[in-house]
């Protein structure tokens, strides 16, 4: 693996490992009324799209690191219109 994947991996990595927290503290009180629902609209759309650039370049840092950052923000988005 050279340099720019390895920064590449790191950088997605870090960014998608920063939802954890979000989705862990709604997931154990069951409220998400704090979370901004358009805020979440939003990034999910963004993430999509970086998801189909990374495709798209086939880019795997891009790919995996947006895939899994994809499903953690659907799981907060999903469970905002669940919990409020």
């Amino acid at each position: 693996m050279d340099l720019t994947t390895a920064l590449g991996l790191l950088a997605g990595g870090l960014t998608t490992v920063s939802l954890i927290p979000q989705v862990t503290k709604i997931w154990k009180t069951k409220s998400a009324k704090d979370v901004s629902l358009k805020m979440f609209i939003t990034f999910c759309v963004g993430v999509a799209l970086w998801l189909t650039y990374g495709v798209l370049q086939t880019e795997i840092p891009i790919i995996v690191t947006n895939a899994v950052t994809l499903v953690l923000g659907l799981s907060i988005l999903g469970m905002k219109l669940k919990y409020g």
